[in-house]
């Protein structure tokens, strides 16, 4: 079920961000979608701000996850599986623990590989370029039972 569908620029970050706030309290998982450069780690870097992260957020690409803590004290799991391989890999690496930790929020780039074992509750953000690239499509899906933004 799409939740939301809508263009933003830069400036409406912020915005973007409360958005993907109010569906993380119903989704403890939320995948993130697009293109190479289409801005899937800046919307997570706003977001994560929007959570009151005020430590230095850095993109996992080379470490695979980061840690982070909300201002009243959620673990975060930020992942970026581009460079894995295989679910064995993901398992291998102790990251399947991560997933549905009690209270946590997961937030998963290039989710691909691990999709089918993600389960029920997350919501899919997809972004994508308008045809000017001067905007980006942000669509927020669920899979699952979740209420409507």
């Amino acid at each position: 079920m799409a939740l939301v569908s809508r263009y933003y620029g830069y400036e409406q970050m912020a915005e973007i961000a409360q958005l993907l706030h109010a569906a993380s309290v119903a989704c403890a998982v939320m995948t993130f979608k697009g293109h190479i450069g289409a801005g899937k780690t800046t919307l997570i870097k706003a977001f994560l701000r929007c959570l009151g992260i005020t430590d230095v957020i850095t993109s996992p690409t080379f470490t695979y996850m980061a840690c982070y803590k909300t201002a009243s004290g959620r673990p975060v799991y930020h992942f970026d599986l581009y460079r894995i391989k295989n679910v064995a890999q993901f398992e291998s690496m102790g990251f399947s623990e991560y997933l549905y930790e009690p209270g946590a929020l997961v937030l998963i780039e290039w989710p691909e590989i691990i999709e089918p074992f993600l389960g029920n509750l997350v919501c899919k953000v997809v972004l994508d370029y308008t045809p000017d690239h001067q905007q980006r499509v942000i669509t927020l899906t669920t899979q699952g039972e979740i209420r409507e933004l």
